[in-house]
């Protein structure tokens, strides 16, 4: 299985690798939440899920996004619910970092190009980007 890091909240674990700046890619302009087979995510994209392996609700983007609450397309069981599982589907070689608030805010993890799985901690998320590498 390919590599999935997360950072956990807890004391005693080192925060923080410098982050690379993403590159800026344009959102789709599809709805980003549906129930889906597990681990379904569109070519180009990456998913977020509400449930392990893939399953529940999917929260789907093709590019950046600063706030899934507010932004282009919104992530709206986001809110109340932790992310569980990840599927980085892109397929331009490029990593997504995760963050825990908007605008980039208190990094929880990166996932790099074609692995999917659970993540090491069940985070609220809200916001994602694109980069070169973790």
């Amino acid at each position: 299985m390919k590599h999935i890091r997360a950072l956990r909240t807890k004391a005693g674990v080192a925060a923080g690798a410098t982050v690379l700046a993403g590159l800026g890619l344009g959102a789709a302009a599809a709805p980003a939440q549906a129930k889906e087979a597990a681990y379904s995510c569109p070519s180009g994209s990456v998913c977020f899920y509400s449930g392990d392996n893939g399953s529940g609700s999917r929260c789907v983007w093709s590019g950046n996004d600063n706030d899934w609450r507010n932004g282009d397309i919104q992530c709206s069981w986001a809110a109340d619910r932790n992310v569980r599982s990840i599927y980085n589907n892109g397929t331009s070689g490029m990593v997504v970092i995760y963050y825990s608030g908007a605008n980039y805010q208190t990094r929880k993890g990166c996932t790099t190009k074609g692995t999917k799985g659970n993540l090491a901690g069940t985070y609220k998320l809200r916001s994602h980007k694109w980069a070169n590498s973790c």
